[in-house]
C-alpha cells in the first residue's frame, strides 16, 4: 500500500458496531444492502454468542454508520471503512468474517487485502452476476441481463423503489427490515450500482485463501445459478443449499450459519456440494 492509499485509508469513517457480546473466538457479521446487522443477523447472533464474540458491523451508509454525503459508496470506500473500524477493535486474532448479501461482496474484498485478519469467509447469498455476452447459454444470458436492467431500473426510479421497500418491510416478519428512504437513498443506489452490479467479484474470490462456506437458500429470487456455479467450483469452497430458504436470514438460515461457523471447510480440497 503506497502512502496516498494508506492516506485515504486511515481517514475512512469510523462503522457502527451494532453488536459486540460473548467471548471466543471473534466471528464479524456484515449484513446485506439497505438493511442492518441487527435486523439481518437477529437470529444468528443467539446461537453464535454462547461459544464466539460476536461483532455485528452496519455498513457505509446504513444502520447507524456514517452516510457521508460526498461518499461514492464504491466497494473501496466500503472495504476501508470496514478495515478501519477492524483495526479500532484491536483483536488479537483472526476472524471468522460472515457476509450477507452485499455484505457477501464487501468481505470477500477484505478478505483478499486483508489475509492475516480473516481465519474463515463465509458467504451468505451473494449477488454475483456476470457480463450477459459471457454466457454460453441464451437462457441465461437474459437471465442476467434482466438482473441488470432490473437494478438499472431501481436507480433510475427511486419513487418506485422506496414505495417498493415500504411495502416489503410492511410484509416482512422482520422490523425494519428494508430501509430506503431519502436518507439512504444514495448509499442504496450507489452501492447496487457500484458493488453488486460490479464484474470484479470472481477475481476478488480467487485471491481468497482461507476456507470458505458458501450458503443460499433454493428460493432465493436475487442469486443467479451461473454466479453461483462458478463459485462452487472453486478449489476450498463447500457449498450448502438451504431447502425453501429465501434471501432472508431466517431460523434455519441462521443455524446453518451457526454451523459452517464451527465446522469450517478445508482450504484447498474441492468440497462437494450438500442440501439440507
Amino acid at each position: 500500500m503506497g502512502f496516498r492509499e494508506w492516506w485515504v485509508a486511515s481517514r475512512a469513517p469510523l462503522l457502527n458496531i451494532a453488536v459486540d457480546e460473548g467471548a471466543g473466538p471473534p466471528v464479524i457479521l456484515l449484513h446485506g444492502i439497505a438493511s442492518s446487522s441487527s435486523v439481518t443477523f437477529i437470529h444468528a447472533v443467539p446461537l453464535l454468542v454462547p461459544r464466539h464474540r460476536v461483532i455485528a458491523i452496519d455498513l457505509l451508509g446504513f444502520g447507524k454508520s456514517p452516510n457521508p454525503p460526498d461518499s461514492g459508496f464504491t466497494l473501496e470506500e466500503h472495504v476501508q471503512a470496514l478495515a478501519r473500524t477492524i483495526r479500532s477493535l484491536r483483536l488479537k486474532t483472526s476472524v471468522t468474517l460472515v457476509g450477507h448479501s452485499l455484505g457477501a461482496l464487501i468481505g470477500i474484498r477484505y478478505a483478499a487485502e486483508n489475509r492475516r485478519r480473516v481465519s474463515h469467509l463465509v458467504l451468505v447469498a451473494p449477488p454475483v452476476y456476470m457480463p450477459g455476452n459471457t454466457m454460453i447459454d441464451p437462457v441465461e444470458r437474459m437471465q442476467m441481463d434482466a438482473y441488470r436492467w432490473l437494478y438499472d431500473y431501481m436507480r433510475s426510479n427511486q419513487s418506485f423503489t422506496t414505495a417498493g421497500a415500504r411495502a416489503l418491510s410492511r410484509l416482512s416478519p422482520f422490523k425494519n427490515l428494508l430501509d430506503v428512504d431519502e436518507s439512504t437513498w444514495r448509499a442504496f443506489s450507489m452501492s447496487l450500482e457500484k458493488c453488486i452490479e460490479s464484474p470484479r467479484t470472481l477475481t476478488d474470490l480467487a485471491q481468497v485463501k482461507v476456507p470458505i462456506d458458501l450458503l443460499y437458500g433454493t428460493r432465493d429470487p436475487f442469486l443467479a445459478p451461473s454466479g453461483l456455479r462458478v463459485i462452487e467450483r472453486m478449489r476450498g469452497v463447500s457449498t450448502t443449499r438451504v431447502e425453501g430458504q429465501d434471501h432472508v436470514v431466517r431460523p434455519r438460515m441462521a443455524e446453518e450459519i451457526m454451523r459452517v461457523v464451527d465446522n469450517p471447510s478445508p482450504p484447498t480440497a474441492v468440497v462437494d456440494s450438500v442440501t439440507v
